[in-house]
């Protein structure tokens, strides 16, 4: 499995000229990739674009061997669901669901990733709150509004985990941690992720990260003019 990128170039329409311009990127599965780069150069924009969220202006971007740029919105919208995962720098947790029904929520509009559990779903959701240090028997019926934020911050990673999507993506995950706790997360993202079905594309402002990752690329060699801010 592939995440391929061609002659991607995507721009706002604004005087600054800035502009996303990635000649090719290849992602394989069972690697990891950090986009690098500070406020205002893009990230977020060309995760967007790889969750298939946002269409680029020109080029392809390729996975699966499905062509982002040949599906239809609704196309698009099951494609992502089946074979993307995506952690938000928001969280976008439900407050008042259990852990386990937040959890299980990455399968809500996946039922190819449902299908292709070897377990139910109660114990795929239970597996992973193991593996992200999440012991379902104290946490997994607590209301997600009730942890901290960074036991929130593996609740998240676990609903983008569940049903290994082949491509996780995750928008500054720990922008809002400390020190400790963002080392507390990174190890288990990377220990609950299937090194032999998923790749990981993390974005971030934090230098720090670059040695967890098998490949770092900074995004100021990606942008042309202005920011995307």
């Amino acid at each position: 499995m592939t995440l391929h990128i061609e002659n991607l170039k995507f721009g706002y329409s604004r005087t600054d000229g800035f502009q996303l311009d990635v000649p090719s990127l290849r992602v394989e599965t069972g690697s990891t990739c950090l986009l690098l780069g500070p406020s205002g150069s893009g990230k977020s924009t060309f995760l967007s674009l790889l969750a298939g969220v946002m269409q680029a202006d020109q080029g392809r971007i390729a996975l699966a061997g499905r062509d982002f740029s040949s599906l239809s919105g609704s196309q698009m919208d099951r494609f992502r669901g089946t074979h993307i995962g995506f952690v938000y720098q928001t969280l976008n947790l439900i407050p008042w669901l259990s852990v386990s029904e937040n959890i299980a929520l990455g399968l809500a509009f996946a039922p190819e990733r449902r299908a292709r559990m070897s377990k139910s779903v109660s114990l795929g959701v239970h597996d992973l709150m193991t593996r992200l240090d999440l012991d379902p028997a104290s946490f997994a019926d607590q209301p997600a509004g009730q942890l901290s934020l960074g036991q929130q911050q593996r609740v998240a990673a676990a609903r983008a985990l569940i049903g290994a999507p082949d491509l996780v993506l995750a928008d500054e995950p720990s922008s809002a941690l400390d020190d400790a706790n963002t080392t507390v997360f990174f190890d288990l993202l990377m220990a609950g992720l299937d090194r032999t079905r998923q790749m990981l594309v993390v974005v971030s402002h934090d230098a720090r990260l670059a040695p967890r990752f098998d490949r770092v690329i900074n995004m100021q060699d990606l942008i042309r003019g202005g920011s995307a801010a």
